[in-house]
């Protein structure tokens, strides 16, 4: 398997960047925005769900702390809008390492694990939908301040720039990772947690790091959705709609590659948006093309599209041979 080089990485990222200014109308450049939001989400589980075999149900509830984090600090305590980022970001690190360590000193894995980080999420979205201070069912508005000390903009491409480098930087998490002995690690415990062990590495360490890393990209777009929608509720930060879009971003693009989540949130937003528009805004269209296109790729390419697009480059040649 051929891996990304890092001017590969860095041509793509250039190439999102150009479109932003190619004149783009304002519902596209919102819909890029949002694509480049379930992108992190999804570069965030693939860490653990793609490089470490741990399947989560619940990235919701890193979503939803780095969402809330960025909301309450900024209307509660008027902290500056990029602190508020920073903090939300560890605050996202921290409840995967709370997670973890409750799930991993437990021996949780497989569906099991699955099953409890869906129960963290719920629990917090329920928490959140009835305590004062996170806004109860109301939920929180941040004020409109644009500029960039609040990290809000009237020009919508600035804000898609900002957000495309968070998607660079989790690309480069990925990459590094590829490259280095901790990703080897972490594909040894997805591919046999007992031989790794035997080896000699140190299993729940190496889990712990994977979860803080995921919870931390993961909660990264969750404070970009909260400054860039200006609001945010329980069920929408803590809502398992977000854990699903993650998950079928980075299994439809590949799991455990360094662009598969990025592919997947465009495959996956892009002919989801484009069959609303064709089919006049009936309701539910999308989630039914989520479905099919889901259903498609676990039948016909079970690694997910970069890894179908890998084998087609490297059958071409040899088919011109022949």
């Amino acid at each position: 398997m051929t891996k990304p080089r890092l001017s590969t990485l860095a041509i793509i990222v250039a190439v999102l960047a150009a479109i932003a200014f190619t004149g783009l109308s304002g519902a596209l450049l919102n819909l890029m925005i949002f694509m480049m939001i379930i992108a992190l989400a999804a570069q965030g589980w693939n860490i653990l769900g793609g490089y470490a075999g741990l399947s989560s149900f619940g990235h919701a509830a890193f979503f939803g702390a780095g969402a809330y984090a960025m909301a309450v600090l900024q209307t509660r305590f008027g902290v500056n809008a990029w602190i508020a980022l920073v903090i939300g970001i560890a605050l996202g690190a921290l409840v995967g390492a709370a997670i973890g360590f409750l799930s991993f000193r437990s021996g949780l894995k497989g569906s099991y694990f699955a099953l409890i980080t869906l129960a963290f999420a719920e629990v917090a979205r329920i928490l959140a939908n009835s305590w004062n201070f996170t806004g109860g069912a109301a939920g929180i508005l941040i004020k409109l301040q644009t500029g960039l000390p609040y990290l809000q903009f009237a020009d919508r491409r600035y804000f898609l720039l900002i957000a495309l480098g968070f998607v660079a930087i989790g690309l480069l998490v990925s990459w590094w990772l590829e490259h280095s002995r901790f990703g080897a690690y972490l594909v040894a415990l997805r591919e046999n947690e007992q031989a790794a062990q035997a080896l000699g590495v140190d299993v729940f360490a190496v889990k712990m790091k994977a979860i803080a890393i995921s919870g931390a990209l993961t909660a990264a777009a969750g404070c970009l959705y909260a400054q860039n929608y200006l609001f945010i509720d329980a069920n929408v930060a803590f809502g398992s709609w977000i854990s699903i879009e993650a998950l079928f971003a980075a299994i439809v693009g590949g799991s455990g590659t360094v662009l598969g989540p990025l592919l997947g949130a465009i495959v996956l937003l892009g002919l989801g948006e484009l069959t609303k528009s064709v089919s006049g805004g009936i309701p539910g269209m999308d989630l039914l093309v989520f479905g099919v296109i889901l259903v498609l790729s676990v039948a016909f390419s079970p690694n997910g599209l970069v890894m179908l697009m890998k084998s087609l480059g490297l059958r071409a040649p040899k088919a011109k041979e022949a």
